[in-house]
């Protein structure tokens, strides 16, 4: 069996050759990923938090978490905030209360979103 390799070693070198381009890119894209998780996530601990937990959606933040080659962020509630400790009950319940789910909810909805924006960096650089 044989395959034809071309436009994987095409794509390989033009990524190869724009290796800061990149990084700086999946920064860009990672940074809006996780604010749009902060942002849906808070949407949704603002619908299902309640009046006991009315302070929680505003403890749920974001800390980019840049290191060399790439990138990522912490997205959650911060204990430090007001009802930011109510994070782990809320979100993944407990014997007596069903989970939120709003971070996971959250997270599902942005991949798409995402898988879409290193797709596209992904064609532009292999093009340069």
């Amino acid at each position: 069996m044989t395959a034809d390799t071309r436009e994987l070693n095409q794509l390989a070198v033009a990524l190869e050759q724009n290796i800061p381009e990149a990084e700086r890119g999946m920064v860009a894209i990672v940074a809006r990923g996780a604010l749009n998780v902060k942002n849906d996530w808070r949407a949704n601990a603002i619908a299902t938090a309640g009046k006991h937990a009315r302070l929680y959606p505003y403890s749920i933040s974001y800390d980019p978490l840049p290191f060399p080659g790439g990138a990522q962020a912490e997205i959650g509630p911060d204990k430090g905030r007001p009802q930011g400790a109510l994070g782990n009950l809320l979100e993944y319940g407990s014997s007596k209360n069903r989970p939120h789910n709003d971070g996971g909810r959250a997270l599902l909805a942005e991949a798409p979103r995402f898988a879409a924006q290193v797709e596209a960096l992904t064609d532009r650089l292999g093009r340069l």
